[in-house]
This record gives C-alpha cells, structure tokens and sequence, in this order.
C-alpha cells in the first residue's frame, strides 16, 4: 500500500507531554475511550508508576519500550485464496503494523482482565511482556507458530 498515493498521518502525532515520545502518545491515543485523553493518559502514568515500584533498576519508559519491542511479532498468517482454497500464507510484518499488533495485543489483554483497576492490569502486562510472559506474550507465540505451522504456503504471499 505504500507508494505515492498513500498518505500516512504519522507526522500529525504530537508527542505526549511527559516523556516526548511519540510512541507514548501513539499508545495513549490506543488506551483512549470517547475522546478522553486527559484519563488515557493518567491511566497509563499511573501505571508506569507501579512499574517503577515493580522493576526498580530501571526506568519505567524503557521497561515499557522493552515490552512493546517483545511483543512486536516478526510474523503472521493471512488468508489467500488459491484455486478455491484458502490458505494461512505467513507473511513478514511492517514495522508499523509490528507496532500495532503489540498494542492491540496488551490493550486487549488487560481489557479482558475483570476485577481489577486498569492501570494495575496495564502494569502488570507490560512487567510481563517486558520479561517475555504473560497472556499478550502467549498471543505472540501463538502468532508465530501457525505462521511455523503453515510455511509450507509461503509461496503463495503477494
């Protein structure tokens, strides 16, 4: 889809006001409900903070940038059909498309975790996935290996 028509609107993304981070913001922007971003992101500085109490040898932005970096799968599976068959064809993932899986992942993770406050959960997963586990981790293996699973049909990507 890249080319000379498509545009992209990265460049439009203002970092957040912490940190100056643009990735931040990006995930902020993911967290965010009905337009309020002022508790996007006091849910995520808040969760920061317990990573920081969770993992105090290093600082909690980079704990989470090591999480999304785990997170990020190499692969994936897309649907091809060929002669009237379907196919699981594995396919190499852009970086941009890298980073989204990883936030969809954690961000549905955590939103399924009933019972407990969401910036504890959003800590939680991204002291899990920083140490390579966790449910949004098993997601990511889960990923690759149907992508293992079908190489068979990796002739078939466009």
């Amino acid at each position: 889809m890249a080319g000379k028509y498509y545009k992209s609107f990265e460049h439009l993304q203002k970092p957040d006001p912490e940190f100056g981070d643009k990735d931040v913001a990006k995930f902020i922007s993911c967290i965010m409900h009905d337009g309020k971003r002022s508790t996007a992101q006091r849910l995520f500085y808040d969760a920061l903070d317990l990573v920081r109490q969770r993992v105090p040898e290093r600082e909690p932005l980079e704990v989470w940038k090591q999480a999304i970096d785990n997170m990020k799968p190499l692969v994936e599976v897309r649907s091809r059909r060929v002669g009237g068959a379907n196919y699981q064809v594995p396919v190499e993932v852009s970086a941009k498309r890298q980073r989204t899986l990883a936030f969809r992942w954690i961000l549905e993770v955590v939103r399924a975790k009933k019972g407990r406050p969401f910036a504890q959960s959003l800590a939680a997963e991204f002291v899990a996935a920083y140490n390579r586990e966790g449910n949004a981790m098993l997601k990511r293996e889960n990923t690759h290996k149907q992508a293992e699973a079908n190489k068979a049909f990796a002739h078939f990507a466009w």
